[in-house]
């Protein structure tokens, strides 16, 4: 992805003048003009063949896990509602199937067989970090999957992946970088002890290397209700220049946290990446009087707080969500949301090309070259040309995150555009 620059860069704030990024205004202004499709629905219903004409669909999540993202299969179900609601898409009802993965590797097989059953033409912006059970089972049907939440490897290898963020190996990466730029001299990454966290370090190890960080290795167990040893060793000796960043879920964090504030470090800061961190982790540790108080955070997308998601908010409303609360905040509700978008603009220039909507003809598309622009993010465009030159992570194309921190109780935007970090992800070097 070509590096894209602030048309003002004098006016920079001295934090950013080291980081290439992509305004937002753009991207905000775009989805004004352009109000989308999509709005809150649910299909749902059993695994049997698509009637003639429907556009079938699914999305899956775990539930009932103890690591849940329900919002994002609810989510799922309010968008076909509302698009059935408006004369569905092109033309045709669009069928949105929704999974219960269930944190398990059995769990996302079986759902990636029940879309092929139901002959599916995309799974869109699921959840799992299974890849390695679910992706053969879609890739011997020839289904795409846009817009996994970017948990697992094979999301970023596999020919029929289609990101639309950069998963954790971007957060990561671009969490050390926004420590490093606010004055770290040495950095604990706290992890989950799983084959997915050993990734993690990695590539938080090539952020920090042009600076001369010291990162440190704290492995944490995914599920407990207590890490006070882990939260003690992160912090360390609590000297001037130590900084702490997590990459565990959003539960785990919330107990992390909790011993942390108990510890009461006096000069060690705190980060984390969002998916851990987001607002109603904030809220549910005390907000501005509690341990994230001055955080930074690095997110794929602006704060829930930003217009671009003005669509998304219309449409989680009561008619279309049977009267649930989808959190808008959620990176994992925000991710199903752009994946949608994308199949949305897809779907569009199939129709105008008078071609039919395929799980093939979906995949040709985007495999195409053609940019696909949701008015959300930086332009997608998965050509062969785009590629990520990594045989780790070929599919990953959208290297950009943003930069937040936590101010009045409140995940706001640290310093305006998009950040790319693609030369961490190649194990590059840093921009002059």
């Amino acid at each position: 992805m070509t590096s894209r620059r602030d048309p003002n860069p004098g006016r920079r704030p001295a934090i950013a003048r080291r980081s290439r990024r992509r305004p937002i205004a753009a991207a905000a202004t775009a989805a004004v003009l352009f109000p989308t499709l999509f709005s809150a629905s649910a299909c749902g219903g059993p695994a049997d063949a698509s009637t003639s004409g429907d556009l079938t669909v699914m999305t899956w999540a775990p539930s009932g896990t103890g690591a849940d993202r329900p919002g994002m299969t609810e989510l799922a179900e309010a968008v076909g509602k509302d698009v059935n609601l408006k004369g569905g898409l092109n033309g045709h009802r669009l069928r949105v199937l929704t999974c219960n993965e269930h944190n398990s590797a059995d769990g996302a097989k079986a759902c990636a067989q029940q879309a092929v059953d139901a002959k599916a033409v995309a799974v869109i912006g699921s959840y799992s970090q299974f890849g390695d059970d679910f992706m053969p089972v879609l890739e011997r049907a020839g289904i795409p999957l846009i817009g996994g939440y970017g948990l697992s490897q094979p999301e970023f290898s596999s020919p029929l992946s289609y990101p639309v963020d950069g998963g954790l190996p971007a957060l990561i990466g671009g969490s050390g970088r926004q420590l490093v730029e606010a004055g770290c001299k040495s950095i604990s990454l706290v992890r989950p002890d799983t084959r997915a966290g050993d990734n993690l370090l990695g590539y938080l190890a090539t952020a920090l290397k042009p600076a001369g960080v010291k990162l440190l290795d704290v492995k944490a167990p995914e599920q407990s209700s207590d890490y006070a040893q882990v939260a003690r060793k992160a912090i360390g000796k609590d000297e001037p220049g130590n900084c702490v960043t997590s990459a565990l879920a959003a539960q785990p964090t919330g107990n992390l946290l909790d011993s942390y504030r108990r510890l009461a470090p006096r000069n060690t800061r705190i980060a984390s990446v969002i998916g851990s961190v987001q607002q109603s982790v904030v809220d549910s540790t005390g907000g501005d009087s509690g341990p994230l108080s001055g955080a930074m955070v690095t997110s794929w997308y602006p704060p829930e707080s930003a217009r671009i998601w003005d669509g998304l908010r219309a449409v989680v409303r009561a008619d279309t969500t049977g009267g649930r609360t989808i959190d808008v905040s959620d990176p994992g509700v925000q991710t199903t949301w752009v994946s949608y978008e994308v199949f949305r603009v897809v779907s569009e220039k199939l129709s105008a090309a008078g071609k039919e909507v395929t799980a093939k003809s979906v995949a040709a598309l985007l495999d195409s070259g053609e940019g696909i622009d949701v008015g959300l993010i930086p332009s997608l465009n998965w050509g062969p040309t785009n590629m990520l030159p990594s045989t780790e992570s070929p599919r990953l194309v959208n290297t950009w995150i943003t930069y937040q921190v936590v101010k009045g109780g409140r995940m706001t935007q640290a310093q305006p555009g998009f950040v790319d970090v693609r030369w961490v992800l190649t194990k590059g070097r840093p921009p002059a």
